[in-house]
């Protein structure tokens, strides 16, 4: 794994409410631009969404929703970032892939999904999602593709935003808000589970995604499944809503275990709910296969959090045995992170992985557990938090703060 060492005290209150002033700025900035304020939700378009699929650099994937089941789906692209370009510019049209839904009793969906390939890395594109009719299409957005080379990079980590109301899913918003404030050149956001409260109810995943829309029609948004997306071993709602790697254990529901690069890291999603034993092999060659610097893993249910799960001990053995820098985590809806660990013990830095519980991000908040041995941080604060994950070259920094953009903890590590 090389020489690992955390950093404490990495800035100053100088620093920070610099960062906080020009993030703010650019959040008002990115506001105040149509194309990325508002997707445009309607009937032939909401709940619109932008995923990693294939390989970052040259391909991006979208999945939306129509309230009309037999409507179709397409996707229209241009390489730019003005809006009238997809009026009278070179525009790519493609065919989603589309099925058809249960949202209720006698009310049904339409979900379409499009995966983009063939783009040209770090450079921006134009689009619109819808059924193709004159006012049947979203508002334009604008994402940028991977650069080439790009070892220099921040993605964000939330879990739980677990809303069950339009107020708890406002809160989540806020959150994202404050999150891209802080970190404004984020490219990606990892969530560690539990979307929504009810995966069958329809209303609380409409209030997700308006409440996120400022962001993730341009910037991927990547989930792990949770206890309260998968259910009774049905996650066939919350996959529905995103159109992910497919390259996941084959005995998981696709879309639940996956994994994916970006710059010189390897991301993996593993699924805590289901298909645990079978998930080890796969986890096992995934991570031989990589040859990526950086490994980091993304669960729901924690390794090491406010308690452990158990019945994810094999999973804790295969991180040990290939080196994982972090592992994601969510569930417990409290703040922790564990010192450096290899064999179940602490181990000295550089030598073991940590783990991190970034609290939550919507309105539910635990009592904080009882510390243990592996706690380096713990606490309960009451307050939605995030944090900002940067990865540059042999350095990876990790901040977490919470919505109001105090820093409340941060660390790194070095290869």
């Amino acid at each position: 794994m090389g020489d690992k060492k955390r950093l404490a005290g990495i800035g100053g209150i100088a620093v920070l409410c610099l960062v906080l002033l020009s993030g703010a700025a650019l959040l008002e900035q990115w506001r105040n631009r149509q194309t990325e304020t508002d997707p445009g939700y309607g009937p032939a378009a909401k709940s619109l969404v932008t995923t990693f699929k294939g390989d970052a650099r040259t391909s991006r994937a979208f999945t939306w929703y129509s309230e009309d089941p037999e409507s179709p789906g397409v996707l229209q692209l241009a390489q730019g970032s003005d809006a009238e370009l997809l009026e009278k510019g070179d525009v790519q049209s493609i065919e989603a892939d589309s099925s058809v839904i249960e949202v209720g009793e006698g009310r049904e969906n339409g979900v379409h999904k499009v995966e983009v390939t063939g783009l040209n890395p770090g450079t921006d594109y134009v689009y619109r999602v819808g059924d193709g009719t004159e006012g049947g299409w979203s508002k334009p957005g604008v994402f940028t593709t991977e650069g080439e080379g790009e070892d220099s990079f921040t993605f964000l980590n939330v879990t739980d935003s677990q809303g069950a109301s339009e107020a708890d899913f406002a809160l989540w918003g806020e959150t994202l808000d404050r999150a891209f404030a802080v970190f404004p050149d984020a490219k990606w956001i990892l969530h560690n589970g539990d979307l929504t409260e009810d995966p069958e109810d329809e209303a609380g995943w409409d209030a997700f995604f308006v409440n996120a829309a400022t962001w993730i029609n341009r910037i991927p948004l990547m989930p792990v499944t949770g206890n309260h997306d998968e259910v009774d071993k049905e996650s066939a709602r919350f996959t529905s809503h995103f159109n992910l790697p497919d390259n996941g254990a084959g005995k998981s529901a696709a879309g639940t275990t996956y994994s994916f690069d970006y710059g010189n890291a390897h991301i993996v999603v593993l699924n805590t709910e289901s298909k645990i034993k079978t998930q080890t092999d796969w986890l096992r060659q995934d991570l031989r296969n990589t040859a990526k610097a950086w490994k980091i893993v993304a669960i729901h249910r924690p390794a090491y959090g406010g308690n452990m799960y158990e019945k994810i001990a094999d999973w804790i053995d295969v991180f040990d045995e290939f080196g994982v820098d972090l592992v994601l985590q969510g569930h417990n809806h409290e703040y922790s992170r564990s010192f450096p660990l290899k064999d179940g013990e602490i181990v000295p830095e550089g030598e073991g992985t940590v783990y991190a519980t970034t609290n939550a991000s919507g309105a539910k908040f635990n009592d904080k557990k009882e510390d243990q041995f592996y706690h380096a941080v713990h606490f309960q604060n009451g307050k939605q938090m995030f944090a900002g994950i940067t990865v540059s070259g042999t350095t990876l920094t990790y901040r977490a703060y919470d919505v109001e953009g105090q820093l409340l903890d941060e660390f790194a590590l070095r290869h």
